[in-house]
Formats: C-alpha cells, sequence, structure tokens
C-alpha cells in the first residue's frame, strides 16, 4: 500500500477519542509540603525578585507552562492515559508512577506526588531550581538498561548550579565581610540582597531563604542541561515516539541545543526557551522558496525546503507535522490551481511531512499502541528537499507557496475540540512567491 492510500487510514486511526479534557485551573497556591526548606520546594516567584528579566521569558516559556494544568496537549494525553493531575496516588495502569512527570513536573517527581496543585513548585512544571539543581547527566539508559528519563537521568544537588559568570562567589563571600549584597543579577544594574552569599537575606519585606549556589558550566552550558528529557522517548513497547537526541547525534553537529534554544542577549541566556511553540523559532528553523518557469502550456515549479536544524523538522512529540500548499492565481487574485483544496494529505502526500506508527500487523496505530515506527516523511538534519509541481499556465500570473506547522495530526485536532484553537491551528511559518 502507498503511503498516499495510508495516510486516511493513519488519520482515521489516529483520531481516537479523549476520556475529559481540562477543567478550570487547579489553585497553585496551596500549602507547600512539610520539609518546605527542601531547595525543590522554592518557587520561581522567589527568584523573580533579582532575575526579573530571566522571570519574564522563563513565565510565557513551555517549560512553565509543561504541567498537565497548563498545557491543553499534554493534559489532554494525560487525563486519558494516567488521571486527574488534581488527585494523589494516580498510577499508570500497571500501577507505576507516571514517568511523565519525570519532564513535566519534575519537583513533584521528587516528591512522587501526583497532586500538582498541592504546592507551587509543583504546579510551576520545569522551573528555576528543577534545571538549576541538575548537577550531572547520567544518560537515558541505566545500568540496567532500562531508560531512566526526566530527573532520573540526572544526579541532583542541594544548591543552584550556575553557569559560571556570576556563580563562582567564593571569593565574593570571603571579602564580603558581612556585607549581603552582591550581583544584582538578572541584568538589573541596582545592587539587591544576596542569598546566594551562604546567609538568609530580607528583600521587598519579605524572608528570601539562603539559596546555596555552585558553579557547573559543563552541566549548565552544554546540551547535558537538555538531554534527559529531549533525548529520547519510546512507549511501552519499546517504539520512539520522539528522538530529538538520537537525531542530533546522528547529524554530527558540533553547536548545542542551548546556542539555539538560548541564545544570549545583551549578557544573559533566553530563558523563552523558543521551540515548537514558537513562532520565531519557527520561522528561523527552514529555508523556504519557490522556482517557477513558463515552459509551452505549462509552469514548472519547484518548491525548496531546507532544513537548519541538527535534528528532524518537525522534532519532539510524533504528531507534530508539516505541510506545505502551492496555488496558482489569476490577474484578479483568483485561484486557477492548487495541490489540494484542503489539507494536502490525500490529494498530494508529498507536501505532507510527518511521522507515523504502526502495530504488528502494520495498520496505523496511535502512540500508546504502536509496535514499530511507520513512515517518516519530515526532513532529517540539514536536507534540502525539492518537491516538484507542473501547473496549466494558461490565465497565471502568480504562483505562490505556503508552509504550515501543526502540533497535532490532522485526525486528533478534530477529536480534540475543547483544546484552544490557537493551539491547534495550522501556523504559517514561511511562504514563497513567483510573478509570471
Amino acid at each position: 500500500m502507498s503511503i498516499k492510500a495510508k495516510i486516511p487510514l493513519l488519520l482515521s486511526s489516529l483520531a481516537f477519542s479523549c476520556l475529559g479534557l481540562l477543567p478550570a485551573a487547579h489553585a497553585a497556591d496551596a500549602a507547600a509540603p512539610a520539609d518546605d526548606k527542601s531547595i525543590h520546594h522554592i518557587s520561581s516567584e522567589v527568584c523573580k525578585g533579582c532575575h526579573k528579566e530571566t522571570y519574564k521569558q522563563w513565565k510565557g516559556s513551555m517549560h512553565a507552562n509543561s504541567t498537565a494544568f497548563k498545557d491543553p496537549i499534554h493534559g489532554t494525553f494525560y487525563r486519558k492515559v494516567m488521571g486527574d493531575p488534581g488527585k494523589e496516588g494516580v498510577t499508570s495502569k500497571s500501577g507505576k508512577y507516571p514517568v511523565c512527570l519525570q519532564c513535566h513536573a519534575p519537583n513533584a517527581a521528587k516528591d512522587k506526588t501526583t497532586k500538582l496543585d498541592a504546592a507551587p513548585a509543583y504546579s510551576e512544571g520545569v522551573n528555576c531550581v528543577a534545571c538549576h539543581t541538575l548537577t550531572n547527566y547520567k544518560g537515558i539508559k541505566g545500568p540496567d538498561g532500562k531508560m531512566q528519563l526526566g530527573l532520573k537521568a540526572y544526579e541532583v544537588a542541594d544548591a543552584i548550579q550556575g553557569p559560571g559568570r556570576n556563580s563562582n562567589n567564593k571569593l565574593q563571600s570571603l571579602t564580603a565581610a558581612g556585607d549581603e549584597f552582591g550581583f544584582g543579577g538578572g541584568g538589573d544594574d541596582e545592587k539587591k540582597p544576596n542569598p546566594h552569599l551562604g546567609k538568609a537575606v530580607t528583600m521587598d519585606g519579605k524572608e528570601i531563604p539562603a539559596i546555596a549556589m555552585e558553579s557547573n558550566p559543563k552541566q549548565m552550558r552544554t546540551s547535558d542541561a537538555c538531554m534527559g528529557c529531549h533525548d529520547k522517548r519510546n512507549n511501552s513497547h519499546g517504539v520512539p515516539l520522539c528522538a530529538t537526541g538520537d537525531e542530533y547525534i546522528a547529524s554530527k553537529s558540533q553547536v548545542d541545543c542551548l546556542s539555539c534554544h538560548m541564545p544570549a542577549y545583551n549578557g544573559l541566556a533566553d530563558h523563552s526557551m523558543g521551540g515548537g511553540h514558537d513562532m520565531g523559532m519557527l520561522q528561523r528553523s527552514v529555508v523556504f522558496s519557490l522556482d517557477s518557469k513558463k515552459e509551452g502550456d505549462k509552469i514548472k515549479s519547484t518548491v525548496t525546503i531546507v532544513n537548519k536544524q541538527p535534528h528532524t523538522m518537525p522534532t519532539g512529540a510524533p504528531f507534530r507535522n508539516l505541510y506545505m500548499k502551492i496555488a496558482a492565481y489569476d490577474k484578479s487574485g483568483n485561484v486557477v490551481w492548487q495541490n489540494a483544496k484542503g489539507h494536502p494529505a490525500k490529494e498530494d502526500a508529498q507536501a505532507f511531512l510527518f511521522m507515523s506508527l504502526k502495530d504488528d500487523k502494520d495498520q496505523p496505530a496511535p502512540p500508546p499502541t504502536a509496535t514499530k515506527p511507520g513512515d517518516d516523511t519530515r526532513l532529517k538534519a540539514f536536507e534540502e528537499r525539492d518537491l516538484a509541481y507542473e501547473i496549466p499556465a494558461e490565465g497565471v500570473v502568480l504562483v505562490r507557496a505556503e508552509l504550515y506547522y501543526n502540533l497535532l495530526w490532522p485526525g486528533l485536532v478534530k477529536k480534540f475540540t475543547k483544546i484552544p484553537k490557537d493551539v491547534t491551528a495550522p501556523k504559517l511559518i514561511a511562504t514563497a512567491e513567483n510573478s509570471l
């Protein structure tokens, strides 16, 4: 069966129903755990006082919105597979603690709780301390060969791990002579009490606990900071559902994750950490061009898509996809030809770039039950791909191509109607035109 013939089956199979979507947001200001002195219970609100710009960037990031309460796509699947993120004692069907919390709510995972609104540090998802207490990346395979994902892939400290420039403060502590003020932090010019010097401080009328800090650039300034969650994720059958790390390694790129996803500006790393939800990142990820030439009564058009990234485009969750629309217009702006009337999956399979999954009978399967990888038409790392078209020339004055990015397969978009449309709607990330 051709890929074109398989696509309708894939979409119908993958459009499985959900058992309820996101309810009203739960309160995130519930009482903290009894052991509220543990560093992983410190809310990012504490960090905000000094690191205002960094906090603002993080607050709008997917890291800050990673839990099942805040990420509608993750929340939909979590509720279907695991249960209510506001309840304690939620387990997988096999009775195990939800592995997804190791990445999506690591502070909660450290306490083995599933009630994600029990403390601010839980509901904040991947917050400041979640990343900045990781000391060493052990890899996602444990000594027994089984996968250890998210928090389990790291050694974790009781001290903040800094990237180096402002995190080497031992000399500052020795010479401070009781002065509780240190660097402003976060790009601020004014000096503020510095809790990283070893003592609790008072700022804006609030008591800030002593927060020990160590310098660890090997962890914080390399891809080791990312790989525990973004390397590879298999389903229970061992089928890779996302494999950004494997793709990156295969590309043999010397550029680490942070260079693209956390570029430095004005001395600070960008904590927006843009990815598949970020239009700026999506627009930078590809080069999209069109070459059209009239030959007799035909127009020969070639769409060229270049993946500039050291991993597959799209990467990450298996339901992310790209599709391309190309159309010819007359002098009044009317469409006189197009590669597909709607989504090109059925009419122009080459214009749909996606990953599929299969079962033991080679039939399309959803991520939880897939037993093998299916067709994968996504762009490989640094790949350049040409899509050729022959268009009737009569009346055509303009050929236009458009490239769209989707976070969900078309079938899932139709089924998951309660997910906000601004999340499920296709994003136009590139255009190209030729006048004739």
